[in-house]
């Protein structure tokens, strides 16, 4: 079976972060009531701990990324990112 590892960057104090994290949240529990993806496992940093991840995100958070490939940042489309995840194929 194939993992999605779903990264959230974001900041304490933001407020799309905040949205974003919601929108998270409710498309993997949704999904894994369903069992109709593969396993998800979700992770999230603050960029305020990574100065590299700081210089490249400062303007663009959040940030999901799918396996480490950025799938989306500021506003979080829940179909998107439900469609992005029952995509992770096995050698994902």
């Amino acid at each position: 079976m194939s993992t999605a590892r779903v990264t959230l960057l974001g900041k304490p104090g933001c407020h799309l972060c905040d949205d974003a994290r919601a929108v998270v949240t409710r498309v993997v529990s949704e999904l894994a009531a369903h069992g109709a993806a593969p396993e998800i496992v979700v992770e999230e940093h603050s960029i305020l701990d990574d100065e590299a991840l700081l210089d490249r995100y400062a303007e663009e958070i959040p940030v999901v990324l799918i396996n480490d490939r950025v799938h989306n940042y500021w506003r979080i489309d829940p179909e998107r990112l439900r469609t992005a995840l029952l995509a992770v194929g096995p050698d994902a």
